[in-house]
């Protein structure tokens, strides 16, 4: 027997490739095929089986294109209603994959068809649970994406979920392995571990969600408690899931057209295409295509993406570094942005060598901002980070305005005023100022460093606030 997890760490995601004499099966696989197929062959196996955890809101899942091109069947659990052929599992239901098994164990909550596979091994002993979004490290699945108005609310989905932990999963011997869907980084909980699987002995002793003498009004208190909005694409992938979509293989071969400065320029307008710069923040800073919007392929670019770009059927054209533009593509896919339309052939410097327009974001370091705030304490200073972030410390005076709500908050800000732009790093601060450009906002200060470095003798410790050292 074989388990092997393929994790993907710009979606926090685990897919898992399970292999037994002849046989494989894959449990929730992203969207590009490949990493799948190449295993099966190389072991010179056959992929038999599919599995799907639930209708997966965060990333499009690689179900169809995979069954399309290896015969395996698709299998989902309890509830699961879907518009493409696939087999719904009944709870306790067992599949054989070469000498070892999977049984199916229904636990909703997270969604009401979320689904726990339990493998046993060869001597039929109980080896790893495949919990998806039911049981994370240290979390559990937040219970607030399935909800429907007037038909079953975060609160019910919660103790659905209570319920699903304490007789399917915690019952199961301490030493079974748990493998979850995501880890840290995903907006899929709200406290996930950076680890990405665990033994359930030690889960029951460290996960909040599985104490022992928690009861259920208790737990539905604690794991709805504190839940941000989730980012609008969600629902849009969930859908994609449910109902089916375009083939990867059609998506990568449209989105990698090589196009001259001119016919990128021509597409642009013609199409209302967004212009997507995908480049590192300190490239593009220096300068971009006017209206483009910056969001690096080095940070957490799929959860950006989906976060920003309302609209999931928009046109897309792409700005990349050297031999990243497939890359790009096949990432935007993963979160269902399967309308890229093309790239810029020769990259950002072909652009330049052909005399178009550019422009420019003006930035400075943390040290620079601090001794602009040292001139003059009350520059307006925008804190792009999460409330989180800006409730547990902040610059004095300055105002959040999270990029996550970016779209939400534009009325909270003037395009004739002056703002610097910060967040930990710089990224998130290139991805706010890059959208308020292209929004018509010209007199912007991005800053790019680590907040953490800003110095109390520039910057007083007076001049934060820590709403967590205040006493009540």
């Amino acid at each position: 027997m074989k388990v092997e997890q393929i994790y993907t760490g710009c979606l926090a995601q685990g897919a898992y490739y399970i292999e037994s004499d002849g046989e494989a099966a894959i449990i929730d696989p992203l969207r590009e095929t490949k990493p799948y197929l190449e295993r099966a062959a190389d072991n010179k196996v056959q992929i038999k089986y599919i599995f799907e955890t639930h209708f997966h809101a965060d990333f499009v899942s690689g179900h169809l294109d995979l069954a399309k091109k290896t015969g395996a069947q698709i299998i989902y659990g309890p509830k699961a209603d879907t518009t493409y052929e696939k087999h719904t599992a009944k709870d306790g239901e067992e599949f054989q994959i070469g000498k070892v098994t999977i049984k199916v164990l229904h636990t909703p909550g997270h969604t009401p068809e979320s689904t726990t596979y339990l493998l046993k091994d060869e001597a039929g002993k109980e080896h790893a649970i495949f919990t998806g979004d039911t049981l994370f490290i240290g979390d559990v699945g937040r219970p607030d994406l399935a909800q429907k108005s007037g038909e079953v609310t975060k609160e019910d989905l919660a103790g659905w979920l209570f319920d699903s932990l304490r007789k399917k999963i915690m019952p199961l011997p301490d030493d079974v392995i748990v493998y979850p869907a995501h880890g840290a980084g995903s907006a899929c909980g709200k406290s996930m571990s950076k680890e990405t699987w665990d033994v359930l002995g030690n889960q029951k002793k460290t996960n909040y969600a599985l104490r022992a003498d928690m009861t259920k009004e208790e737990f539905i208190k604690e794991v709805t408690d504190g839940l941000q909005a989730p980012p609008q694409y969600f629902a849009e992938n969930a859908k994609l899931n449910k109902s089916g979509y375009g083939s990867i293989d059609t998506v990568m071969k449209q989105g990698t057209k090589a196009l001259s400065p001119r016919a990128f320029e021509a597409a642009a307008n013609e199409q209302e295409a967004l212009i997507l710069d995908v480049r590192s923040k300190e490239e593009f800073v220096k300068g971009f295509i006017p209206n483009s919007i910056f969001i690096g392929l080095d940070g957490s670019f799929a959860p950006w993406v989906g976060a920003l770009i309302a609209d999931i059927k928009q046109p897309i054209l792409i700005v990349a570094p050297n031999r990243r533009a497939k890359e790009t593509v096949k990432r935007l896919a993963r979160v269902g942005y399967d309308n890229a339309i093309g790239y810029l052939q020769g990259g950002f410097e072909a652009w330049e060598k052909a005399g178009k327009e550019i422009d420019s974001i003006k930035t400075i370091s943390i040290g620079q901002l601090e001794k602009s705030y040292a001139k003059d304490s009350s520059i307006s200073i925008l804190d792009v980070r999460k409330p989180s972030e800006w409730e547990a410390e902040h610059i004095e005076n300055s105002q959040n305005f999270a990029l996550d709500f970016i779209n939400k908050q534009m009325g909270e800000v003037s395009p004739t005023k002056k703002y610097y732009m910060h967040c930990r790093s710089g990224y998130r601060s290139t991805v706010a100022a890059s959208i308020l450009k292209a929004r018509g906002f010209e007199n912007l200060i991005n800053v790019q460093g680590l907040f953490t470095d800003i110095s109390e003798s520039s910057i007083p410790t007076s001049a934060f606030v820590c709403p967590t050292t205040l006493k009540n």
